[in-house]
């Protein structure tokens, strides 16, 4: 079995942190390694973290200094040791069969990146009804217009990408990950729920759309270097299709 490599960031999640680690270790695929990076946390994360570092597929690393989700990840990812990468920021949540389903999934259709489905639940796990899912299959192209896949969903191959890393971008840098990860190869949908996002109070979705305007901006003008022009045509793009993923893609669900 091969190894998958989960990447977990931390920042404060001491009142989530727990709860993301059992969902790792209560999955039913068990050949993984966690590796989480903490960046300086102020709360009582290290203390939270500690009774779980008794199995030893669990890693715990520090930054010296407060870096950023970016710098973070790169630092998570120069650690991993697994043929598969798959990310879960620390106060989501998995289902117990993800891992497992979404190996079965790439290897049998020889995929070597792909994301699922996800919903959405609140600040105290509370389902919120809204399902997210995406096109089927997302071309160069199509990561281009858009950051389809949750960060909390994706798999993909790391014999196949090489080691990625990206630049310091405070904000996008999922999306900066997957638009490195669909140089070499395309992205396809695992059409299941198979997790769950925390939607909390400082959520890049609960911010200004001039806010966000800027991130992606910054998004393809620093990290893909791309020209001001075209940086300006992709930002557009990209919230154009924001409105066609919440009126295509976004769900209700009973609860």
């Amino acid at each position: 079995m091969k190894t998958v490599s989960i990447i977990m960031p931390s920042y404060n999640t001491a009142s989530y942190i727990a709860n993301s680690i059992r969902s790792v270790l209560g999955q039913t695929y068990a050949n993984w390694e966690l590796i989480i990076v903490d960046d300086c946390s102020t709360d009582k994360t290290d203390e939270v973290v500690k009774p779980f570092l008794t199995d030893k597929r669990i890693k715990y690393l520090k930054n010296d200094k407060n870096s950023g989700a970016a710098i973070t990840r790169n630092y998570a990812l120069r650690q991993a040791k697994g043929q598969w990468v798959a990310f879960l920021d620390s106060d989501d949540l998995w289902h117990p069969q993800k891992l497992e389903k979404q190996l079965k999934f790439m290897t049998e259709n020889h995929y070597n990146f792909s994301y699922t489905n996800y919903q959405e639940i609140d600040e105290q796990g509370q389902l919120l009804g809204r399902l997210i899912t995406g096109p089927k299959h997302i071309s160069k192209w199509g990561m281009y217009q858009f950051c389809w896949p949750g960060c909390l969903t994706v798999m993909y191959n790391a014999e196949k990408t090489g080691l990625i890393q990206i630049e310091d971008i405070k904000k996008n840098n999922d999306y900066a990950m997957w638009l490195e990860v669909i140089k070499y190869a395309d992205c396809y949908l695992l059409p299941e729920d198979l997790a769950q996002y925390r939607k909390r109070k400082n959520s890049i979705s609960r911010h200004s759309y001039i806010t966000l305007v800027k991130w992606h901006y910054k998004l393809f003008r620093q990290a893909q270097k791309r020209g001001w022009l075209v940086s300006c045509l992709l930002t557009l793009q990209n919230l154009c299709a924001g409105f066609y993923k919440k009126m295509f893609y976004v769900k209700g669900v009973t609860l």
